[in-house]
């Protein structure tokens, strides 16, 4: 009997051990997945940033400030395949405006965003994202998207103003 209890002494020491050696600290978490979400916290990360851009692009600072350029500039692009030399610094300029715009308004909300960051995983996803949001963003990586942002503008711009003309009322003969 002594050596079975001296065996199960030296099998409480060996587990003691082994538990002394495992590291239960949570740093290897962040690579890990989200046991709830099943997201890694990259995804999380990037979703936050997301969500927060959401709700930027809907107050109506923002608005104004995008509507304002839209507005300044749009009579300057055609429906051609030909692009002019004049769109590529309005684009500059749109990405300037708006970028540090956001730029400023995301670093208010989570100190510690880094916009090349986030554009890096943004272009890491970019064909597995759609909807709105994702459009916007893409007009500052793509002039293709941007260009046919300020032609969707003028082509709404003169809708509106046909359907103000055709509400004026005329005068009888």
């Amino acid at each position: 009997m002594a050596s079975n209890s001296s065996n199960n002494s030296r099998s409480v020491e060996n587990h003691e051990e082994d538990l002394e050696q495992m590291d239960f600290s949570l740093d290897e978490y962040n690579e890990d997945e989200d046991l709830e979400t099943g997201l890694s916290a990259q995804d999380v990360g990037f979703d936050s940033v997301i969500g927060h851009i959401e709700d930027i692009i809907m107050e109506e600072s923002f608005q104004s400030i995008q509507n304002g350029f839209l507005e300044k500039y749009y009579k300057e692009f055609e429906d051609t395949e030909e692009n002019k030399f004049c769109y590529t610094d309005i684009h500059k300029e749109y990405i300037s405006t708006i970028e540090s715009y956001l730029e400023t308004e995301l670093k208010k909300r989570m100190p510690d965003f880094s916009m090349q960051e986030f554009f890096q995983n943004l272009q890491a996803r970019k064909n597995e994202l759609e909807g709105e949001i994702f459009e916007i963003l893409l007009t500052f990586s793509d002039f293709m998207a941007f260009k046919e942002m300020l032609i969707d503008y003028r082509a709404v711009s003169n809708t509106l103003l046909c359907l103000l003309l055709l509400q004026l009322p005329t005068e009888h003969m």
